[in-house]
């Protein structure tokens, strides 16, 4: 028989381990505790909390599965897979959670307005990739960059504004594309042609193949306008602009009718091209484009039966040595492989033909890397909101 003071330990023991297991069990996991936890996270780039950022939407709770969706700045982000793993580590410190499900998405920020010049109705982002002289794979960059984000799921349309000598459509397989203009409610507007994932204008679709363009400079003008406000571009987030060499008419024309996200300045390490690309760079900060970095192509010579060696024939660490001392970002030094050029001359950019190639590994690299400095400054310029 239980005495009472026996009864009374029991029933204090009792309590103490009814509260012990009440504090045990897992709290309640709601969206704003996940918020909460995600509230650390950053982007790394742009230095802000996810949350800040408004990044984190849809939370969704489902016994010990959370899900979410992250809201990217940009479809072809560098770092996607560095933070969604921080975000699943940060979500899997709540109590309970054992499944966490990141859906990824993007919303690429549209550049600021200025008001000396007139932006095309749906596209976010203008991107020059131009060059102090020809000769330097300048219109190679241009096209690969362009289906590279095109991959990534990006809306992007080519404009081949190198009106004396238009390749892009040879090298986006086009060379046998016919163009369509059709009657607008304010004049004729061209159709672009399309292939992988890029929407094409180039003069080539309104030449000859052998024909030459003999024009001055209002010429030239009038047609890169045209293709500006005259073409059905519909809805892209970039459209990356193949510039003709030097520091022309082309170029005036570009930088003082749209606003632009920023050039890339294309180069070899060759000392020629390298004083060449100088005054390029130079003639964009002068106009008020910023210059988001520097590529150098033909950096060495992968030879295809001694894939391990290495030959620099136009020099090594031109490129950076200029970027450093101009100040502006390195975004990637490209090999030289036969199968790159190869890949132009068949119409099939390196970074589909063989993406995992040194030189499509390169070129896929500088895409990101150009679509990541856009973003940033285009958050820049909203004091960092990227819609609701």
């Amino acid at each position: 028989m239980r005495t009472p003071a026996n009864g009374k330990m029991a029933k204090e023991t009792l309590t103490f381990l009814s509260v012990a297991r009440v504090r045990e069990m897992p709290k309640v996991v709601d969206a704003t505790s996940v918020l909460e936890v995600l509230k650390p996270v950053q982007d790394p780039e742009l230095r802000k909390s996810l949350v800040e950022l408004n990044m984190i939407r849809n939370i969704r709770i489902d016994d010990r599965r959370v899900s979410f969706t992250l809201v990217l700045t940009t479809p072809a982000c560098p770092l996607r897979q560095f933070i969604v793993e921080d975000c699943e580590r940060a979500v899997k410190t709540l109590p309970g959670v054992e499944e966490v499900v990141v859906d990824v998405t993007a919303e690429t920020p549209q550049q600021k307005s200025l008001p000396d010049r007139t932006g095309v109705p749906g596209i976010k982002n203008i991107v020059a990739v131009s060059s102090g002289k020809g000769g330097v794979g300048k219109s190679t960059v241009a096209v690969n960059v362009a289906v590279a984000l095109a991959q990534a799921g990006a809306k992007v349309g080519l404009l081949d504004a190198d009106i004396y000598g238009p390749n892009a459509p040879t090298m986006l397989g086009l060379g046998d594309a016919r163009v369509t203009v059709q009657q607008g409610p304010q004049g004729e507007i061209l159709e672009p042609a399309f292939n992988y994932g890029v929407r094409l204008v180039s003069m080539g679709f309104l030449i000859d193949p052998d024909q030459p363009v003999i024009w001055r400079g209002p010429m030239l003008n009038g047609i890169i306008r045209q293709f500006l406000y005259q073409v059905n571009w519909g809805e892209l987030d970039y459209l990356i602009v193949d510039m003709p060499p030097g520091t022309g008419d082309a170029q005036l024309t570009m930088t003082q009718a749209v606003p632009m996200a920023g050039a890339v300045i294309v180069t070899t390490p060759q000392t020629v091209a390298l004083l060449d690309s100088r005054r390029g760079l130079k003639m964009f900060q002068q106009l008020g484009v910023a210059v988001l970095g520097i590529v150098e192509n033909m950096s060495y010579f992968i030879p295809p039966d001694l894939p391990d060696k290495q030959y620099d024939i136009f020099g090594s660490n031109g490129g950076k040595k200029a970027a450093q001392e101009l100040q502006v970002p390195l975004l990637g030094c490209v090999p030289l492989e036969i199968s790159l050029r190869q890949g132009g001359d068949r119409g099939i950019p390196i970074v589909l033909a063989e993406p995992d190639s040194a030189s499509a590994k390169a070129l896929t690299e500088i895409a990101q890397q150009i679509a990541a400095k856009v973003s940033i400054a285009a958050l820049g310029s909203q004091e960092l909101g990227i819609g609701s």
